[in-house]
């Protein structure tokens, strides 16, 4: 008579292997996961962007506070991953005025603060700031 079925020892080389698969799957999932979030604060910083050089056409000045561009300050973005702010510029430790430049901050909230923050201004800054460490988007 034969016995069908898997031993113990089989059956714990499968539990490990998927262990094993796992631990390096979710490291993986989790950055795409903060990739796909930071396109959501992206997004939501260009329209922001868009919406001040609207403001701007009329009034020749940016403005720093987003309410006045019809939108909650701070701006949390769709997914809830980051909240953004808008600030003067500054340029070698000098505030530069708001008729020439305006930026904004993407904060991540979250799980997302571990990819850093994401800043654009309306000179061509487009970084994502981890720490001391800077990236270009």
């Amino acid at each position: 008579m034969k016995h069908k079925g898997f031993t113990l020892v089989e059956l714990m080389v499968v539990v490990a292997i998927v262990a094993i698969l796992s631990s390096v799957a979710v490291p993986w999932y989790g950055q795409y996961v903060q990739r796909g979030n930071r396109g959501d604060g992206i997004s939501s910083l260009q329209a922001i962007m868009d919406a001040q050089e609207r403001f701007y056409g009329d009034n020749v000045s940016y403005t720093t506070d987003l309410t006045r561009l019809g939108i909650n300050d701070p701006y949390i973005t769709p997914k809830g991953s980051y909240s953004i702010a808008a600030r003067q510029c500054s340029q070698g430790g000098a505030q530069l005025p708001l008729t020439q430049c305006v930026e904004l901050v993407a904060t991540g909230l979250n799980a997302q603060a571990q990819d850093g923050d994401l800043i654009t201004n309306t000179i061509g800054r487009q970084q994502r700031v981890l720490g001391a460490d800077t990236f270009t988007w």
